[in-house]
């Protein structure tokens, strides 16, 4: 993200969080970097926490962008990353592959194919952003 952030001429500060308790420091950093957007990785830590994520950051009044759907559903703006119920089905055609006697090892190594946008309008306005319809018509869901 670093080097990415840099080719687009974007300032990139990470903040590390590694309990529940490091949320509220994380975002008073954040705040005190006046940041303009928040990018949250994925990981456990945050997916159980994701409501409060959401709601941290419209408290900061930061748009968000997650990799997984749910965290839209929770009140991220964005989420965009692998479909995770097409990942799913992937994962069922090895197993039964393996169950059948393949070795997992001479398996190919399979990467995601399918992406999902998930944009929440609702969060959106709160934000007070307003999202371009060309966004809107590419978008896998939108929550209203």
């Amino acid at each position: 993200m670093e080097a990415a952030a840099k080719t687009l001429g974007l300032d990139f500060r990470a903040f590390v969080v590694s309990d529940t308790r490091d949320f509220d420091g994380a975002f008073a950093g954040i705040a005190k970097a006046r940041a303009q957007a928040l990018v949250v990785a994925s990981g456990g830590l945050f997916f159980t926490e994701r409501i409060r994520l959401a709601g941290l950051a419209l408290k900061h009044q930061l748009p968000t962008i997650f990799s997984v759907g749910d965290y839209a559903d929770a009140g991220g703006l964005f989420a965009y990353g692998p479909d995770l119920k097409d990942g799913m089905r992937r994962a069922a055609i090895y197993v039964d592959r393996i169950l059948k006697g393949a070795k997992p090892s001479e398996l190919p190594i399979e990467r995601p194919t399918k992406f999902e946008l998930v944009i929440n309008l609702k969060t959106a306005r709160t934000l007070r952003l307003k999202i371009q319809q060309s966004l809107l018509v590419r978008a896998d869901k939108v929550i209203e």
